[in-house]
């Protein structure tokens, strides 16, 4: 009797009849809407098994297999979960570095709730690119309810240079493991450092060692009081590109300006984090210069993984927004405390930094040049179909205007309004991010053998972009979540 029982369970582990399966959902009466199908939405249903998708199902109804739990689409659209491939999971929203790694409970209740966050706007995967902390990602995957996460590690930074340059010469080297020396660019290290244990080799040896999918960098000459920073060589960077080539892993770039973005394509980056919001002397021309063009032209057909960003400048704004704060959709993804923290003086501390001592509605117009620069590149790369990725980087900096979920919803109502279409965004958040960052055997499409990371919308992505603020249900590895429950404010 044992021996049968025996035998049975695992015929039932081998084959996975329906009968014997525990974890299947069936999802009917729906449309499905997915990106390497946009020429076929209709009517369909998926079955889950095991967290995978194992059957896709297009045309009329059929019944449910024997034994599967029956979710009823209402006919909704059904798509794959979103990807975004640019955020910062250390950082708390309008905290210092220090406040959001001191234990507050304003802090605590953040961390617990922004995987929450994520997944409320859609968003089942996301990719950390510049670790400061493994532990962040650790207690990030040990919530209940968690996007997939991946990352690129510790950025590989020039030393002195961007980003470490905001923290003070006596940690900022202990603070940036993965710095790099580069003898064109000599500047100032402590002994203590050996330049043979800091070199692109073991830069990126520590990337793969921690699991990293990918490499980056940066070209930042600085802003504000952190100008002038020296930056990576072409010789150093083109170490990068073929030590990252090596090691099988994609390789990203912090590039902001006309500069910038030039050297990085020169060099051969996979991705391009941020749109092009400085044209350095061509600042004050009113179209799109020929020289830039010649640049986005080259994007284009290097297919280079192109992340705009726009909500970076929109983030810093909030401060000098008088309704910021009070719009109710900034509930759903913040714990209350942490919200009304952000209206007290202490939670304005960062406002000066933005303002630079100018009045709130002197503030605004000054950011219209930088944004009026990368509306145009984002025009003429979607005219051009570039291979956009998407990314929000929540939050791009100590402000409370870049919220995780949140922030990237907001970055498609930009995208769309700068001229991507719909179909543009929904690719960049779905399937051109899964092929980029080499995540398509697993992600980006409802197709079967793929992760069931999935989306339940009452209106389709193709419609409106509205869309991605209609999500009904979640569903991560085939976990099943209904949307109001992930909210900040869900009691």
């Amino acid at each position: 009797m044992k021996r049968t029982l025996l035998s049975a369970c695992l015929a039932t582990l081998m084959l996975c009849k329906p009968a014997f399966c525990a974890d299947l959902t069936w999802i009917s009466n729906v449309k499905l809407v997915s990106p390497e199908k946009l020429d076929r939405i209709e009517t369909g249903s998926v079955l889950i098994d095991g967290g995978r998708i194992t059957r896709v199902e297009r045309g009329p109804a059929k019944a449910a297999p024997s034994g599967a739990k029956v979710v009823d689409g209402k006919g909704y659209y059904l798509t794959p979960g979103l990807i975004d491939s640019h955020v910062h999971l250390h950082a708390v929203p309008g905290m210092s570095m220090e406040q959001g790694a001191s234990g507050d409970s304003m802090a605590q209740n953040y961390f617990r709730q922004m995987p929450r966050s994520f997944l409320y706007h859609g968003f089942t995967t996301v990719i950390d690119l510049a670790v400061s902390d493994y532990g962040v990602i650790d207690r990030f995957r040990k919530e209940p309810l968690h996007p997939d996460v991946f990352h690129c590690g510790e950025a590989l930074v020039l030393a002195n240079g961007y980003p470490m340059s905001f923290m003070t010469p006596d940690t900022r080297f202990k603070s940036f493991g993965n710095f790099l020396f580069d003898p064109a660019m000599p500047t100032a290290v402590p002994a203590e450092f050996a330049p043979a244990t800091h070199t692109v080799a073991a830069g990126v040896a520590r990337v793969v060692k921690a699991g990293g999918i990918c490499v980056k960098t940066h070209f930042e000459r600085g802003f504000g009081a952190n100008r002038n920073l020296p930056v990576m060589s072409s010789a150093k960077f083109a170490e990068v590109r073929a030590a990252t080539t090596q090691a099988g892993k994609v390789l990203v770039t912090h590039a902001n300006s006309f500069e910038a973005q030039s050297f990085a394509v020169a060099g051969k980056a996979d991705v391009l984090a941020h749109g092009m919001w400085h044209w350095g002397a061509l600042n004050g021309q009113a179209g799109l210069p020929n020289e830039i063009k010649a640049l986005l032209d080259k994007i284009v057909d290097q297919r280079t993984g192109y992340q705009p960003t726009m909500q970076v400048l929109y983030g810093l704004r909030a401060y000098v927004e008088s309704g910021y704060l009070n719009d109710p959709a900034l509930r759903k993804v913040v714990p209350a405390s942490l919200l009304a923290w952000f209206s007290t003086p202490e939670g304005q501390w960062f406002k000066p930094e933005v303002t630079e001592g100018e009045e709130d509605a002197a503030v605004m117009p000054g950011m219209e040049g930088p944004l009026r620069r990368q509306r145009a590149v984002v025009a003429y790369l979607a005219g051009r179909d570039a291979n956009f990725v998407f990314g929000s980087d929540t939050p791009s900096s100590p402000t409370y205007g870049n919220l995780p979920g949140l922030n990237g919803y907001r970055e498609m109502q930009q995208l769309h309004a700068a001229g991507m279409s719909l179909a543009q965004i929904f690719k960049a958040a779905t399937i051109n991010n899964a092929r980029t960052f080499k995540l398509d055997a697993e992600l980006g499409s409802i197709e079967v053998g793929k992760a069931a990371n999935l989306l339940l919308m009452k209106t389709s992505p193709l419609e409106d972009v509205s869309a991605y603020d209609s999500v009904v249900t979640v569903w991560v590895r085939g976990q099943q979540t209904a949307r109001e429950a992930l909210a900040a404010d869900y009691k």
